[in-house]
């Protein structure tokens, strides 16, 4: 744990102020259970402004609605604890499945819509004629609380994303600016050491760029004036994911140029030239206009029945514009995220505008996780019928609660032992203080006096990442244990029986989620790796997404989701996967080629059409091992399409088929050797 700065001091102090005032409000109103406005400050507060009012958002719809669910099931079914159970469980599940399918931060309500019908629901059996009340009351008890954290985070010194987001930026610039340096210089094939390096890079970019989804939704959700560059946020997540798969098909051109002995000296310099140009941190379009115009000077037209080499320069000329496009926008960004504004001149990298909200959603692990928890909550609920355990609800209400916030895990369990622990250490917690010194104290003063050292060293915690979840679960569960109300009642036996009963649902959670819903990261990231293959190959038949960015908006997304699985198992296991960029590149070119191919005719579309079909079939097949069938129908293809008359899509089909050909056969002899080159040839 770092040494707490200023700023976590600041945290820490204001949400303890917002808990006390939360605390004090719901006294004074009499509202049933006080503490639970206690303990919703702590859950809903944030380091960061935004994210603390887009949470109270969520909190408050989601409170409602799971509130509404359980007067309509409690009352109906209170009679039939069995079908309650069920009902109860799979809405939770129904909740959870939902949530899981939406990965930004907006989840957080239905999420919260399904456990909060098992907090409201289960305890309210004994009485279930009071349910409408004690609904009511819970919304309005989490409702204060969640105003109370929304005023602090605001009011006093609130905290904005935009600093942070321009900090991991200018890191991961850094980064892609190393990386895309050394690809312009590349010259054979790395060694394995570079390779694996090399791959570790790219993999930590694409996780880096997913990484700042939740910072974009805490600066749309801010009151600071730094809320209007949310505009300039929009594109900038996919801006920095299409870095990847560009960068890396440059890397391969000018590696597979350089290693024939085929790249002209003007296009040397040039990248020598782009390379310094990428250095240089300040806005230049007329740089970047020049760069283009020299592009320009040495892109190959194409003309009839050109060679690989002249396809593999036109190819590297695309891309090598959408390189100087994309690192354009991504100062452009920069700027307007410092500054707080929003940008008014159009991008010059324009295809992101179609794809910056792709996100993959997965309905199969989604449904697996749901399962889990709802295995989970029935066998609670059987644990506390069968025994009649006096308060014994709590069991069901926290196993749900702990299933539900770490059902996103690859392996749930141990998180959930780790939210058991803080709750083990919030009990002890509120035994000390309910025992030992709420007694003696007789005003508000001095309960929130008391408080404080716990409540503070809470927040403290909660500014450190690693610490967050302890220091969230030991104020939310010694809030709730300890029961403050308008009178001090300190009973010893209700207060046992409800922290066993918090701690075995939570532990029977954590047991029925290892048997059923443990994974493992390879797991993960290998079904992750074969859900974007058969994407390749349902946009070589023409089904799924139909445009190249949009596909490789949705794998790149998947490349993020993997990376941090990958850097968890060894190395032989990440390499076994393959070249995910690759992938990504192929998919671009599957999309590109299928689109321009209704604009062929005759031999040549049918001859695009055979390497559709041939590509889907090998990807389907997912051996790994290229298809001599399908590189000779490539081959074929590109000298029926170099036959056709001039045109853009004739020009797009030959670039798509090239890197077509280099994706999926990259070791694969030349397509149409070149004529061998004199000096004076390579020098122009």
């Amino acid at each position: 744990m770092t040494v707490p700065g200023w700023r976590d001091w600041a945290f820490a102090l204001k949400t303890y102020a917002a808990a006390m005032l939360a605390l004090y409000l719901a006294l004074w109103i009499d509202l049933p259970r006080p503490y639970w406005a206690l303990g919703t400050v702590y859950i809903t507060s944030q380091v960061l402004s935004g994210a603390t009012r887009s949470k109270a958002v969520y909190r408050v719809c989601g409170t409602v609605l799971g509130a509404a669910m359980s007067v309509v099931l409690v009352p109906n079914l209170v009679n039939e604890p069995i079908l309650l159970s069920l009902a109860v469980a799979l809405w939770v599940a129904l909740c959870l499945y939902v949530a899981l399918l939406d990965r930004t931060p907006a989840s957080y309500l239905p999420m919260l819509a399904g456990y909060t019908a098992a907090l409201i629901g289960f305890p309210a059996v004994d009485d279930p004629g009071a349910i409408f009340d004690t609904a009511v009351a819970r919304a309005e008890e989490i409702s204060l609380g969640i105003l109370c954290a929304s005023l602090a985070a605001t009011l006093v010194l609130p905290q904005s994303a935009a600093p942070v987001i321009v900090a991991r930026l200018n890191l991961w610039l850094d980064e892609a600016r190393t990386w895309t340096q050394t690809a312009l210089a590349a010259a054979g094939a790395p060694n394995a050491g570079d390779a694996d390096e090399d791959r570790n890079l790219r993999l930590r970019l694409a996780s880096d760029a997913i990484g700042l989804d939740a910072l974009g939704l805490a600066l749309r959700n801010e009151a600071t004036g730094a809320e209007r560059a949310a505009a300039a946020f929009a594109p900038l997540r996919q801006h920095m994911l299409m870095v990847l798969p560009i960068v890396a098909a440059v890397a391969d051109r000018v590696a597979i140029l350089e290693r024939e002995g085929a790249l002209p000296a003007r296009v040397r310099a040039f990248l020598s030239d782009l390379a310094g140009w990428l250095a240089d941190d300040g806005d230049d379009p007329e740089g970047a206009a020049q760069l283009r115009s020299r592009i320009d000077g040495f892109e190959p037209a194409l003309g009839r029945d050109p060679d690989w080499t002249t396809l593999l320069l036109a190819s590297l000329s695309v891309r090598l514009r959408d390189v100087i496009d994309l690192r354009q926008d991504l100062r452009a960004l920069r700027l307007h995220l410092a500054a707080g504004t929003a940008p008014r001149a159009p991008l010059a990298f324009a295809y992101t505008a179609r794809v910056r909200t792709v996100r993959h959603r997965d309905h199969g692990l989604a449904a697996f996780s749901a399962f889990g928890v709802f295995v989970g909550l029935l066998v609670c609920c059987a644990v506390w019928i069968a025994t009649g355990w006096p308060d014994g609800s709590a069991a069901p209400m926290m196993g749900a609660v702990a299933c539900c916030l770490f059902a996103a895990q690859d392996d749930p369990a141990p998180q959930i032992l780790s939210f058991t622990n803080s709750a083990i250490v919030g009990a002890i917690g509120a035994g000390l203080y309910l025992f030992a010194v709420l007694p003696l104290a007789t005003t508000f003063e001095m309960l929130a006096l008391a408080l404080a050292p716990a409540l503070i060293l809470c927040g403290l915690m909660m500014t450190q990442p690693r610490f967050a979840p302890m220091g969230m679960g030991a104020a939310l569960n010694g809030a709730t244990l300890l029961a403050l109300q308008n009178g001090y009642s300190g009973d010893f036996a209700p207060f046992a029986n409800s922290v066993v009963a918090s701690v075995v649902g939570m532990w029977i959670g954590a047991v029925v989620t290892r048997l059923i819903r443990s994974v493992g990261a390879g797991w993960s990231a290998r079904r992750l790796v074969r859900i974007n293959r058969r994407s390749l190959a349902a946009a070589a038949d023409g089904r799924g997404t139909g445009h190249g960015l949009e596909l490789a908006a949705l794998m790149l997304d998947r490349a993020g989701l993997i990376a941090p699985r990958l850097a968890t198992l060894p190395a032989e296991a990440s390499v076994a996967m393959g070249d995910l960029l690759a992938d990504v590149r192929v998919g671009i070119n599957l999309v590109e080629v299928r689109r321009v191919r209704r604009q062929l005719t005759g031999a040549a579309r049918t001859a695009v059409d055979h390497v559709l079909a041939l590509a889907a079939r090998q990807l389907r097949r997912r051996t790994g091992r290229g298809d001599t069938d399908l590189l000779a129908a490539l081959d074929d293809a590109l000298d029926a399409v170099a036959g056709v008359p001039a045109s853009p899509e004739r020009r797009a089909s030959l670039i798509g088929l090239t890197g077509l050909r280099r994706g999926l056969f990259p070791d694969a002899p030349a397509y149409r050797a070149a004529p061998v080159l004199d000096q004076r040839e390579m020098a122009a």
